[in-house]
């Protein structure tokens, strides 16, 4: 107990309230007042307990009436919402203002300064260190949860993390802070000052809870309460050995074991591909030492070589029923591209709609709306001027960046009021950016939201040039209210003379790192760029109100390229703007593929005809045919579209790019197959043209099926994955082969006898006139001699064959070396033409933003919230579980580089919580009708939600809860009640008709900045482990959800997704080559390790053009699979049928016969058209068709004609004895047995 002649000393140094203040009209200074503590009146008992629990003062003597407790109360609302989430924070708080109100021992630590008439204006509040650190210590990590930042950086006038506790609670104190009536001066000191002792009273710790129950702070809003924080765990190292990377050092070791192994072996090599592969030279024994699967085998082909002769020669005799049923039945195809719908949107092209990202996509739009549609500006200057703002109440000088000019400013808001001011027409009726934008007040406010800088002067050139000052000095103006406004940019009240809002005109406030860039840390000032957001809304299955967006969006844009400004640089987008480039693009393009064919086409039209003399040019020329040749591919095109739209399944621009290319590829190889073979073959003695013809078709037909089927089968399993953009490609690509392979063995066959019939002595093209007769002579062309005479035997010699080995397994083993090297993703860069402006917006955003997307966390329907036990698995407030939702969500932030997680989540369940205490006058509702009452309401039948009792001081429970929640989120935020959810949560929660339950709600936070396609994918597949250790943790559905997870998810999976269509392509190569080959395994073994080598070294090729692994990369690696068989396949047939006397002799003759065909056919075609595309605007037509299609053609070539021969004459399948037996039956006696030999 003190003295007694200290108590004598005692006295109040103020009682009750006097005159109004001028500057603030509701408020009114203290009385002067010198006399003992008087007894509080009881009325204002029970709001004594309210504002000061656990101070009754004994007798309840005081230094304070009713009135000014009423003051008290009123003032400190803001505060008590923010800060009464921790209860120890918000004691100390009280303490603090209770002891300077009411105290009867005032006269301790208050010294009235300054006084008018009857008023105390003017008072020194003597503090000790020791309170006002405890105090800072226990509020200074309390988080305002509706705004992902903590609640001091609101009630400290900047930055929480510039905050101390003597800064603090001068602000506090200060009358600039809005709230405080007139001048109170802290002076802190732990030791008496001048007579006086220094207010020292008992704080509580955060971790401690208070007597009358309440429980320590929550570990987010009070950090000692957490534990220790949490550590990212340890990247894996680099797999290496020696020093170097493993995976190189394996496959060098493996290549050089192979050299050595080979080398060795050579001698047994030699002897067995030289050794005779006959066991009798004579024919009638070959049969009886068949065995089973030879004689199938032989039977199976004799059937298919029967087969197709009688349709080869019934189409050359019936040319005209053939064509015409041709022609019909591709019409009738063909119909169906009247229904075809073609798929821009980058969701249905990059998303299927059985994933998981896209499912949850769907689920977030049905509850809470379409993420918003956002249209955005990055803006920068030329200027490189900067300079100095030098505060004039002290403070070091603050450098300011050239954007931040007020000249600078003043044209930008110009800009922006421009664009506000856009006006499109939709359906005859004029669109304003107010009638699609985001306004979170509205009806209330219709203002639209707008991010952007100068929201913080209220997107007012009159407020941006307001200023204080006098003829000599600036005392505020823009520079001040900028520095405070990013600090607090939820204030409604700047700290400094002018008293200009932060709030933007929307009702809500402008985060720094979403409306500056290219600062460094937290240095705002230092900004190089302005970034303006006008988020405007989306709708879902509303095509009149998306298309006034649409329109409203293509008038900006169209703006936005004609605005001109020598003082600023402007980056720009608009939500339709990757769509619109892609089409613009594809319009771009055409031109160049078109070329890119009709080089081809030319091609092809003059390199089928084989010219035996000058004399007839115009005769053995086979342009006509060619032609119509390109014509039957381009309908197998067109049908295979048409069927499919029929059926309802809509294009992509890929089918549309791609698949021509494919089908050109193997169709034109067919083509030169077929009419190189006839052009080669003589005819046999009475042997009339529809049997030649036939004759041949069953000699090559089997080769043309083994091709088209084994890829029309691979390309049908590949329809099986899960990416729509390959899933599409695989069905068109698979039909499409396959009705060319059916129009070539009829309608080409058909037209290649008429043309055989034109070619006796008619001109082509010009078919009516016909050539003189005279002597004819008959040549090889000049590729089959070469390949015949010089190209076959030369890679086929002794010493070549090794060297052409050694070369390819290095490059197979350096291949499989930077197999996981390849990136993965796409560079969204690419995806632009070269001069579209969304390349420079696409370089500003990663180089100038500081902040990614948000991130909503999604609770599913069925969790009870008002019940405490699910109330406390997803609250982060007082009473929570250690593991609820908010709480682990905030932990991520703790290590964002790790988690990509940025802030804490905003929560609305935690905010309702705030809102709905007794304690606020935020909650409240008309005692007459039950109807809300708006806390800026002044209105006596306005009475508390919730009793001031120990059980109203609690969580609502049960109805109580689902009563007040409505109100809750159709408040406003007012400066009387900063807690009101409409602006921050207004689609956060999804309530049941009538309000009776909730349904699914989210929690809101960011990611941090994500700059290419890595880092989308890191920040996807930690928010999702994020996503699933919360589910495991409340045993309940919470997924995580960012605009961009639909299109980055592809890429968790692309490795397994390219793995299992590249093996189930070649698994179904492998079995179609097995049956059709006679099944013969060996051959099909050995078709299916060249297609594996080609393409292992796609990805090497991929990897040394830098060519990343995504959707459009795995569709031409499917293709090139495809391709690659037409590369392979015909070669080994024609190996596996000759019946030369050795596996050198076969190559050589399977390479001679086949190889010029394939070299004609596709490599020769492709190269003239794939060089075209390189000449393309479009960067992704460079780098994934150009760079692509050059290296599956010269990878496909070297490996089909250097590599496959030469494998084929070390291991290549025995010959089948009973093909042999069977040739030798059916030819001998006749010329074809000479024939045999040629």
């Amino acid at each position: 107990r003190l003295p007694l002649q200290i108590l004598a000393s005692e006295h109040c140094v103020w009682y009750g309230e006097c005159s109004e203040i001028e500057k603030h009209p509701d408020k009114k200074y203290n009385c002067n007042y010198t006399g003992p503590p008087i007894p509080l009146p009881s009325e204002g008992y029970d709001l004594l307990t309210e504002l000061c629990p656990g101070y009754d003062y004994g007798n309840r003597e005081l230094c304070c009436n009713v009135d000014q407790l009423k003051t008290l109360k009123s003032s400190l609302q803001l505060p008590l919402q923010f800060l009464s989430r921790c209860p120890a924070c918000f004691f100390n708080l009280m303490n603090l203002f209770c002891e300077l109100t009411c105290s009867p021992h005032q006269s301790q630590f208050m010294n009235g300064t300054k006084f008018n008439e009857t008023n105390v204006v003017e008072v020194q509040y003597y503090i000790g260190k020791t309170f006002a650190n405890a105090m800072y210590n226990a509020c200074q990590d309390v988080e305002a949860p509706s705004s992902n930042m903590k609640a001091l950086s609101i009630l400290c006038g900047k930055d929480a993390k510039y905050c101390n506790a003597t800064n603090w609670i001068q602000y506090l104190f200060d009358v600039s802070n809005g709230q405080t009536p007139f001048p109170i001066i802290p002076i802190f000191s732990d030791v008496p000052v001048s007579g006086y002792t220094p207010m020292n009273n008992k704080t509580y710790n955060c971790t401690e809870g208070l007597e009358d129950g309440s429980g320590p702070c929550s570990c987010q809003d009070c950090a000692k309460a957490c534990g220790p924080k949490p550590v990212p765990p340890p990247l894996p190292p680099p797999w290496k050995i020696f020093g170097l990377d493993a995976m190189t050092v394996i496959m060098w070791i493996s290549y050089m074991a192979f050299l050595m192994f080979c080398w060795c072996s050579v001698y047994f090599t030699v002897m067995s591909e030289y050794g005779p592969i006959l066991e009798s030279n004579n024919p009638l024994s070959l049969n009886i030492n068949a065995s089973c699967c030879e004689t199938c085998g032989e039977r199976f082909e004799n059937a298919l070589r029967t087969v197709f002769s009688s349709w080869g020669s019934f189409c050359v005799r019936h040319p005209f029923l053939v064509i015409w049923c041709s022609l019909i039945l591709v019409a009738a195809s063909c119909g169906g591209l009247v229904h075809m719908r073609l798929t821009t949107d980058p969701v249905e092209l990059w998303s299927s709609p059985t994933s998981q990202a896209r499912q949850e996509k769907d689920y977030f739009d049905s509850h809470f709306g379409p993420f918003f549609r956002t249209v955005q500006l990055i803006i920068t200057t030329p200027l490189n001027d900067t300079f100095i703002y030098s505060p004039y109440f002290g403070g070091s000088d603050v450098p300011f960046g050239a954007i931040l000019d007020k000249g600078i400013l003043h044209q930008i808001l110009d800009l922006q009021l421009a664009i506000e001011g856009i006006v499109a027409t939709y359906e005859g009726k004029n669109v304003t950016l107010k009638d699609i934008c985001v306004a979170p007040l509205a009806p209330y406010n219709n203002n639209c939201t707008i991010l952007s800088v100068l929201n913080y002067f209220q997107n007012s050139h009159a407020v941006l040039d307001h200023s204080i000052g006098d003829d000599f000095y600036v005392y505020a103006d823009f520079h001040s209210h900028f520095l405070y406004c990013v600090s607090a940019p939820a204030s409604l009240n700047d700290t400094t003379l002018l008293h200009d809002p932060c709030l933007g005109t929307f009702g809500g406030p402008v985060f720094p790192w979403l409306a500056l860039g290219g600062y460094d840390e937290f240095n705002y000032n230092n900004a190089t760029a302005l970034v303006i957001t006008f988020p405007l809304n989306n709708y879902l299955n509303d095509s009149v109100r998306l298309g006034k967006a649409l329109e409203w969006e293509k008038e900006f844009i169209k703006f936005m390229k004609n605005f001109n400004n020598p003082n600023l640089t402007i980056a720009f987008s608009a939500e339709r703007s990757v769509e619109d480039e892609i089409d613009r693009e594809s319009d771009s393009d055409i031109s160049t593929i078109l070329i890119s064919y009709a080089i081809m086409f030319i091609y092809i039209s003059l390199a089928l005809g084989h010219i035996h003399s000058f004399r007839r040019v115009l005769v053995d020329s086979k342009i006509s045919l060619g032609i119509a040749g390109i014509l039957i591919v381009l309908s197998s095109v067109c049908a295979s579209l048409g069927i499919f739209s029929y059926a309802g399944v809509p294009l992509t621009l890929i089918v549309i790019e791609v698949i021509p290319f494919l089908v050109l590829a193997v169709g034109v190889d067919n083509i030169f197959i077929i009419v190189q073979t006839y052009q080669r073959d003589e005819r046999i003695h009475q042997e009339e043209l529809h049997q030649q013809i036939g004759r041949i078709l069953g000699e090559i037909a089997p080769s043309l099926l083994l091709s088209s089927f084994s890829e029309t089968v691979a390309f049908f399993l590949g329809a099986l994955s899960n990416m729509p953009a390959v899933r599409t490609f695989s069905l068109f690509a698979g039909l499409a082969v396959f009705i060319d392979f059916l129009l070539q063995i009829s309608c080409f066959v058909s037209l290649l006898g008429l043309d055989a019939k034109r070619q006796e002595n008619r001109f082509d093209i010009i078919c009516c006139a016909k050539l003189p007769e005279g002597p004819e002579t008959k040549t090889d062309g000049l590729l089959f001699r070469f390949f015949k005479k010089v190209y076959a035997p030369f890679i086929l010699k002794e010493w070549v064959r090794p060297i052409i080995v050694a070369v390819f397994v290095g490059i197979l083993s350096f291949s499989i070396a930077v197999v996981n090297k390849v990136e993965v993703g796409l560079d969204q860069k690419l995806s632009m033409p070269d001069d579209s402006y969304m390349l420079d917006y696409f370089r500003n955003l990663s180089e100038y933003l500081h902040t990614g997307a948000p991130v909503y966390f999604v609770v599913d329907d069925g969790l009870n919230y008002s019940s405490p036990n699910d109330q406390n698995i997803v609250c982060g407030g007082v009473g929570c579980n250690n593991n609820s939702l908010v709480q682990q969500v905030y932990e991520a932030s703790l290590i964002s580089n790790y988690s990509t997680i940025a802030f804490t989540p905003s929560s609305w369940l935690d905010d309702y919580f705030d809102w709905v205490k007794p304690q606020s006058t935020c909650c409240r509702y008309y005692n007459t009708t039950g109807a809300f009452c708006n806390a800026s309401v002044v209105d006596p039948s306005c009475v508390r939600c919730r009793p001031m009792t120990p059980s109203g001081k609690q969580r609502p429970e049960g109805k109580d809860f689902m009563h007040f929640l409505p109100m809750f989120l159709a408040d406003n935020p007012n400066p009387k009640c900063g807690k009101g959810g409409h602006a921050a949560y207004a689609t956060a929660v999804d309530l049941y008709p009538n309000n009776t339950a909730i349904g699914a709600t989210y929690f809101m936070t960011y990611h941090t900045i994500l700059r290419d396609s890595p880092d989308f994918i890191h920040g996807l597949k930690m928010a999702r482990n994020l996503a699933d250790n919360i589910s495991q943790s409340i045993d309940h559905k919470v997924f995580a959800y960012s605009v961009f997870y639909v299109f980055y998810e592809q890429y968790l999976t692309i490795a397994y997704d390219t793995a299992l269509n590249l093996s189930v392509s070649l698994a179904a190569i492998f079995v179609v080559t097995t049956v059709l080959l006679g099944f013969d395994l060996w051959s099909a073994v050995i078709v299916c390790i060249t297609i594996a080598m080609i393409l292992v070294n796609m990805f090497g090729v991929m990897w040394l053009w830098n060519i990343s692994l995504n959707a459009v990369s795995l569709v031409n690696l499917v293709m090139s699979c495809g391709i690659s068989v037409e590369f392979c396949s015909h070669i080994v047939r024609a190996f596996s049928i000759s019946v030369k006397k050795n596996r050198v002799e076969r190559a050589e003759e399977a390479l001679a016969h086949m190889g010029s065909s394939v070299f004609s056919g596709i490599t020769l075609t492709k190269f003239g058209g794939i060089l075209i595309l390189a000449l393309s605007k479009s960067q992704i037509f460079q780098v994934f068709y150009f760079r692509m299609y050059l290296a599956i053609v010269l990878l496909g070539a070297t490996h089909g004609l250097i590599f496959l021969p030469v494998l084929l004459s070390y291991i290549g399948p025995s010959v089948n004895k009973a093909k042999v037996f069977a040739a030798n039956q059916n030819y001998v006696g006749t010329e074809r047995e000479r024939l045999l030999n040629y």
